[in-house]
């Protein structure tokens, strides 16, 4: 039985087409250390190697077209890798290339591997877990990344990366969406936002707003874009309030949470504001489209 839950051929293909493309002059070195990689070579080839990769590639964004990104979604379901670099592929091809067939022994590589990464490396990392096979077996190491107090590891889990959606129990996943307000990163790059949305999590970003209005800090808006399908009650004042506030991204946001409230009491706020009601009844106005607008929220 495959240790992976895709096929991991047209994965390779793509990684290696986007290398050859636009680091030219490395790939012959990648593809000669993934072979002997490949072939069970000393674990020192491998950690020298991963190592060394800018020095062979450099570290410049990769350029990917739409046609690239669908290719990479279909290869692999909601894989986006629009934001990687040149280094990060061909270092994930380094991480593909190790044989798999003894998990205890991948395993133990793998574990050494993140815990002598630095913070670029790390990033790579975290950021291939959803092309690693074994993939219920990084649930642990996944939440550890959720942890970390660096920024770019953070988001390198939570952030345009479909594994936490696919394999993290709803109190981690609670966890990293709460983290992901709390530090600033944008709601609507976590993949399965809106699907994994829950009773809980719903509480515990009203709870959240709450206490930044106490503080008299202001309150992302994408915050009640989990919080809209479970509105009722009291929360149902608190998007009242935000309906009144000055700033449009507030009120929009609040809108969109309305509409998805199955409460009358919810539809009846959004037909108090018909130039909102009527741009999400028509289409105008929506989570992703508002998300492109609003300005990041005062963090101090």
């Amino acid at each position: 039985m495959s240790p992976y839950d895709f096929d991991l051929a047209p994965v390779s293909s793509l990684l290696r087409c986007w290398l050859t493309e636009q680091a030219a002059p490395g790939m012959a070195w990648v593809e000669d250390k993934c072979k002997q990689i490949a072939e069970g070579v000393p674990e020192r080839v491998f950690f020298a190697a991963f190592s060394a990769v800018p020095r062979h590639t450099g570290k410049q964004g990769l350029k990917l077209t739409t046609p690239d990104l669908d290719a990479a979604s279909r290869a692999r379901t909601d894989w986006s890798p629009g934001h990687w670099s040149v280094d990060q592929v061909a270092r994930t091809l380094l991480v593909l290339a190790l044989p798999v067939q003894e998990y205890k022994s991948y395993s133990a590589v793998l574990d050494r591997v993140f815990g002598a990464a630095d913070v670029g490396e790390a990033v790579t990392l975290y950021q291939s877990l959803p092309l690693l096979p074994y993939a219920r077996h990084h649930q642990a190491r996944a939440a550890e990344g959720v942890r970390s107090n660096m920024s770019a590891v953070f988001e390198a889990v939570a952030l345009r990366n479909p594994y936490p959606a696919e394999s993290f129990d709803e109190l981690a996943w609670n966890q990293m969406v709460l983290k992901a307000l709390f530090v600033g990163s944008p709601l609507h790059l976590i993949l399965g936002l809106d699907a994994r949305a829950n009773q809980v999590l719903a509480l515990m970003l009203v709870d959240y707003a709450h206490e930044r209005w106490a503080a008299g800090r202001t309150v992302p808006a994408e915050l009640w874009r989990p919080v809209g399908p479970f509105a009722a009650g009291t929360v149902l004042d608190d998007l009242e309030r935000v309906l009144a506030d000055l700033d449009p991204g507030q009120r929009a946001a609040a809108a969109l949470a309305c509409a998805q409230s199955p409460q009358p009491r919810a539809r009846e706020l959004l037909e108090q504001h018909p130039d909102l009601y009527a741009s999400i009844r028509d289409g105008h106005l929506s989570w992703n489209g508002l998300a492109g607008q609003t300005a990041s929220y005062n963090r101090r």
